[in-house]
């Protein structure tokens, strides 16, 4: 039976992130479409009476599909929560170009397509919220991670054009910067280092054990939850005045306006200081 009120559909719902959201909005009383590459991951939450789909973000059938599947049955996308993404790690002069493209591909290629595929119904509605999960490396970078914050600057970028674009329509585009999250999140992180020699073996080494420590899960990193992500997503979907940009966390907080007020050369500086960066050979 196909009802007009509208579903919240997220996406990358098998951990993390995802996952915890589906939950938060679930229990507020919203209809919710989880989503992972494979259904079967969603198997606790189909558990819970949260409608399940497989969604695959860097596939144009199974965006559409999705898509289509979601307005039969709710009407239109009413939220999306564009969650879905991963963090490629290594030094930019030996990272594959095709590992680029991916990245690519996925945090940002992704986003943009399925956010246009549910846009009609949202305008056709004369409502709608697009919920983007960036980063707090969306305002900055770390050595190391270039490629994926270069996506997150871009989710930024066109997480701020598409907020002056639909306004008109009655959609609204909100932005959640998380910072460090313990999750499986940096485990995938890591796995994308590559552990082989080079002019850059012992930088790859270092990066990983720093992604460790600050996602270890010991508090002394001010990690944060998936749990309280979801919560500001939550708020992000539902409030009748959501700001534009939710940095989640002391440290998102921190480095955000850190890096806003310091000059390039200071900057740097404390970066050389509290994270690793390739040395020269003595």
């Amino acid at each position: 039976m196909t009802t007009t009120r509208g579903a919240a559909l997220v996406t990358g719902c098998s951990t993390g992130i995802g996952r915890a959201t589906a939950l938060a909005l679930h229990e507020a009383g919203l209809a919710v479409v989880a989503t992972a590459r494979r259904a079967e991951t969603l198997a606790d939450l189909a558990a819970l009476g949260i409608e399940t789909l497989a969604l695959d973000v860097t596939s144009e059938e199974s965006m559409t599909e999705a898509v289509r599947a979601v307005e039969e049955r709710h009407g239109h996308v009413s939220v999306l929560v564009n969650n879905a993404g991963y963090a490629l790690q290594g030094p930019v002069e030996e990272t594959a170009i095709e590992a680029v493209r991916d990245q690519f591909e996925t945090n940002v290629v992704g986003l943009v397509r399925l956010t246009q595929l549910v846009l009609p119904g949202m305008r056709a509605a004369g409502a709608g919220r697009v919920v983007n999960i960036g980063s707090m490396g969306g305002r900055f970078t770390f050595p190391g991670g270039g490629f994926y914050h270069a996506s997150k600057h871009a989710v930024e970028a066109v997480s701020d054009a598409l907020r002056l674009e639909v306004a008109p329509f009655g959609v609204t585009v909100v932005l959640i910067q998380p910072g460090p999250v313990h999750s499986a999140f940096v485990d995938a992180a890591i796995a994308t280092l590559d552990t082989g020699a080079g002019p850059y073996a012992e930088f790859r080494g270092e990066l990983a054990e720093r992604y460790r420590q600050a996602y270890d899960g010991s508090g002394s990193n001010l990690e944060i939850t998936p749990e309280t992500v979801a919560a500001v997503v939550v708020r992000a979907a539902t409030s009748s005045r959501p700001r534009a940009r939710y940095a989640v966390g002391l440290m998102a907080k921190a480095l955000i306006t850190m890096r806003r007020l310091l000059p390039d050369a200071a900057w740097d500086g404390i970066i050389r200081r509290v994270w690793p960066t390739p040395q020269a050979p003595r």
